[in-house]
């Protein structure tokens, strides 16, 4: 076929996505240049954060899209993404209020972006989540209770979600440690 990349891949793994909340108003009313910091300060902890393997796919506007290969790896970061954005807000003047959304299946690698479905569930699931909340699809839920490394955290289960664009409800669950 002319035209089909020929670089891609079929991978299963964990798609995250972060997002800045209220970063339009931020942006309205500090300026593009506290919104530029903003969104460095955004990179330099997800970077610092980021375990081995997994990987920074894309900046998406005031967003992130990760991939992870393992569960464990992709839900502790995203704790620990929450614990850097407070300190961060801490040791500054920028509110840097972000929510995670996580979903575990089966995505496809076209050169250095990921496509698919179950990234389009990932990219719904941060949508649902609130300012410095990390929110899990129940896939991902399953594939942390069948790993043997362990993770301590707690969820409370937001119940099936009908979310734009998806055919069927997804079951959601907010993280917290």
């Amino acid at each position: 076929m002319a035209g089909v990349a020929t670089d891609v891949r079929v991978l299963t793994g964990a798609v995250a996505f972060t997002d800045i909340c209220g970063f339009t108003e931020f942006t309205a009313v500090r300026g593009d240049d506290d919104a530029l910091r903003l969104l460095a300060a955004q990179e330099a902890v997800v970077r610092a954060r980021l375990p081995e393997g997994a990987r920074v796919v894309k900046e998406i506007g005031d967003g992130l899209l990760l991939w992870y290969p393992e569960p464990v790896a992709a839900l502790a970061s995203a704790l620990a993404f929450q614990d850097g954005f407070k300190a961060q807000e801490t040791e500054s003047e920028l509110p840097l209020w972000v929510r995670i959304g996580i979903h575990w299946g089966t995505q496809t690698r076209r050169r250095d972006d990921l496509i698919g479905h179950d990234v389009n569930i990932a990219a719904r699931v941060v949508d649902v989540a609130g300012p410095a909340e990390v929110v899990i699809t129940e896939a991902l839920l399953r594939r942390l209770h069948q790993s043997e490394t362990p993770i301590n955290f707690e969820i409370d289960e937001l119940g099936p979600v009908v979310m734009k664009g998806l055919p069927e409800a997804v079951r959601l669950f907010r993280v917290t440690q």
